[in-house]
């Protein structure tokens, strides 16, 4: 007698999807210390090719950023 294949609701799934060579919990340490996906417009995207760039600029702001919190008032 022939099985039949069981249909599930998951159409997501398609049959030539294969995770026979996957690893469970692979990216599970570095997930747990922290994840930020921010997603750039794309007009910035054009400007910042990279994430090391991104974060060049971010840091280089935030710098200025505590500067002026820093500095005296009226300055």
């Amino acid at each position: 007698m022939k099985k039949t294949a069981v249909k599930t609701d998951d159409d997501d799934m398609l049959p030539e999807y294969d995770f026979s060579r996957g690893v469970r919990g692979k990216y599970a340490a570095r997930y747990q210390r922290g994840t930020n996906v921010v997603v750039l417009e794309p007009d910035v995207a054009r400007e910042f090719t990279s994430a090391a760039d991104v974060n060049n600029s971010l840091r280089a702001l935030a710098s200025l950023i505590h500067q002026r919190e820093k500095a005296p008032a009226g300055k």
